[in-house]
Formats: C-alpha cells, structure tokens, sequence
C-alpha cells in the first residue's frame, strides 16, 4: 500500500467541481494521485516538487491514490471513509472544506450547520455522519481526539497582515471549487476582515450556497 509520495508535479487537472488529479513523477513513474481543491491549492505549480500523504483505495480491481497534505488530514479522510454511506468523493469533499482539527470539534460538538458547508451535505446526512463519526474521532489522541478538541487545539487565527493571504487563499479554493470570477468577488465582499482561511471559507460557501 502506497503512504506517501514525493515527486514532481507534471499534470494537473480538475476532475468536476471537488477534486482535481495530478500526476507525480516519482523516479520516472507517473502517479496519478486525486486529491481536494485545497490541497492542490497549497502545492507549487507543474514542474515543482511536491510531497504528499496518500491513502490506497481499492474497490472492485480499480485501485485509486487520495493525496493529503499530510498524515492527518489523511486519518481523518480514512475515519470518514469508516462511516456507512460515505465514499472516497464525499470524504475527499468534507476534508477540502475542513481541516482536522476543525473537523474533530464539528463532529465532537455536533455542529451540524458546519457539516452542512460541504456541498452535497444535506440536513439529515449531516445528522447522520455526526451520530456515525462521534465515537470514531473520541478514540483517537492528537489533533483528531477528543482531548486536542477540549484543549482548545486548531489552526491558529491569523495575524495582522494575514488578510490579503487569507483572502487569497479562500478566492483560489473556491475557483478550483468552479466557482465563477463574479461570484467569488461577490462573496468576498460579505466576509470580515479577521478570521482564518478555514473560517472565511466557511462564511464564503454559506454566502454562495443560496447561489446554486
């Protein structure tokens, strides 16, 4: 089972609106590795070297790479993936709107208006996936258990002069996410001027969701 992969970057490509596929020369050998329109984001351009975590998934003799940016944004893809219902493209779609740590206090607090912020999540699936999740993230130490969620652990708010990177951040996934030029200057214009990428990306979606 392959974990992880360093090479160069020498195709990319949107795969629909939430994913996008890369290939990594590693050694010579192409690997064709699906990962989140965040994680693409955060990755140097063809022709740059990049270092990924990756889950294997096989399913009926198809096999298929996941890239991460790393080990545990892959563990929490991989508890995702433990929840009934929940395939390699729903996983992938929570784990590009929400990071770890983030993820760990929706689930762990039952934040289901933040589990409604990733396309494709409904009301009563997101009350599912909180029920089905809950005991999965409480089990485990670090940045996806329970204890890293009391403790206050989480991306850190951005300092003054962070704004424009922020800001930029947000307009980059949401254009890999297919939404327009307009729409993403409209929805720009809503967010405040403090907060993390990850808290502005929520506000950005929830401002564009009426939209679609």
């Amino acid at each position: 089972m392959i974990g992880a992969l360093r090479g160069t970057i020498i195709e990319r490509q949107p795969l629909g609106e939430s994913a996008v596929e890369l290939v990594l020369d590693v050694g010579g050998v192409g690997y064709r590795v699906t990962v989140s329109p965040r994680t693409a984001a955060s990755l140097d351009g063809l022709g740059h070297e990049a270092s990924i975590a990756v889950h294997t998934h096989v399913r009926e003799g198809a096999i298929t790479l996941y890239g991460f940016v790393d080990a545990d944004e892959r563990r929490a893809f991989e508890l995702l993936l433990s929840a009934h219902g929940v395939g390699p493209a729903l996983a992938l779609a929570i784990v590009a709107v929400h990071r770890p740590a983030d993820l760990a206090g929706i689930v762990i607090g039952g934040d289901t208006t933040a589990l409604c912020l990733v396309p494709g999540v409904g009301k009563k699936t997101a009350a599912r996936l909180l029920v089905d999740l809950r005991a999965r993230f409480e089990q485990y130490d670090g940045p996806l258990g329970a204890s890293a969620v009391l403790e206050g652990d989480g991306p850190a708010a951005g300092g003054p002069g962070g704004r424009a990177s922020e800001r930029a951040d947000v307009s980059e996934a949401l254009a890999q996410l297919g939404y327009a030029p307009e729409e993403i200057r409209a929805a720009l214009r809503t967010l405040p001027d403090g907060g993390s990428a990850e808290e502005l990306l929520r506000l950005a979606l929830r401002e564009l969701a009426p939209r679609r």
